[in-house]
């Protein structure tokens, strides 16, 4: 694992002098949308690295602790254990990079893996999600109670007036949005963050890491996602210490096209259920 950023001491002369080719971006992120991705056996690969980089999560208002057991047991077992022994990863320990829920359901999601003898981490959204605008004392709160409670990582929405007003510090990961916004995480935005990210780590030697979220649904755009990570940041960035997908129903196309890679069909998403 990567050493923790320390952060540096901020120099709003460089962040000032910062400029975006927004021309030149869009461009890019066109580029890589259009190429042509991996077919047969190299896709199903590249697929269970997507797995391997997701945070799985559920963020609803009527999350309960049974429906936060099936997330975990999915969480351990994503892929259909047949599907994995068709293509001998039935042995490789595929699982989830975590499990991502609200502070409150933090305790039953430890239960779940603690039982299933499962060491895979859980992340809680704190500090206010999704709008990050309450006080500093009560996000604070929230974040001491979902590390109480066993969370072992917390996925912070910043306030965006003090980021707005210029009032910045650095970071472990950082992330496209919240998820919950009608525009989350697109191309674009996301080279310009990578290669903030590039950038940070020329000039300091320490990589953060970075987290799309919201909208990504199927397994061609994770691929997309993989090959904008591994041109723009390189083969030590695909790890799911450096690189997360922030998903919900994302891993479940990917397993109906593992599923067609294996038999030549599609299922129907009920051959495919979430535990």
């Amino acid at each position: 694992m990567s050493a923790r950023n320390p952060g540096t001491k901020l120099d709003l002369e460089r962040i000032s002098k910062v400029r975006v080719n927004t021309k030149a971006v869009l461009k890019r992120a066109q580029h890589i949308q259009g190429q042509k991705i991996p077919k047969k056996q190299w896709q199903a690969a590249w697929l269970l690295k997507a797995v391997t980089c997701i945070d799985l999560t559920t963020l609803a208002g009527d999350d309960t602790p049974s429906n936060v057991h099936r997330l975990c047991l999915k969480a351990i077992q994503p892929v259909r254990h047949d599907l994995l022994r068709a293509v001998d990863m039935h042995d490789k320990g595929v699982t989830t990079a975590a499990v991502c829920v609200y502070p409150s359901r933090v305790a039953d999601a430890v239960k779940s893996l603690k039982a299933a003898n499962s060491s895979l981490p859980v992340a809680s959204v704190a500090t206010g999600f999704p709008a990050g605008q309450t006080p500093l004392e009560t996000r604070l709160q929230e974040v001491r109670l979902a590390v109480a409670d066993g969370a072992t990582e917390i996925d912070i929405v910043i306030n965006r007036t003090l980021a707005l007003s210029g009032q910045w510090e650095g970071s472990d990961f950082i992330k496209t949005s919240t998820g919950k916004e009608s525009v989350n995480a697109t191309y674009p935005v996301a080279i310009v963050m990578v290669r903030a990210i590039r950038d940070y780590f020329l000039c300091t030697g320490h990589k953060v890491g970075f987290k799309p979220a919201g909208g990504i649904r199927t397994a061609q755009e994770s691929l997309v996602w993989l090959a904008l990570i591994k041109e723009e940041l390189g083969n030590d960035w695909l790890c799911p210490v450096l690189f997360r997908l922030g998903a919900s129903s994302l891993l479940a196309d990917i397993e109906r096209q593992i599923y067609h890679h294996v038999t030549g069909q599609y299922a129907a998403y009920h051959e495919l259920p979430m535990a």
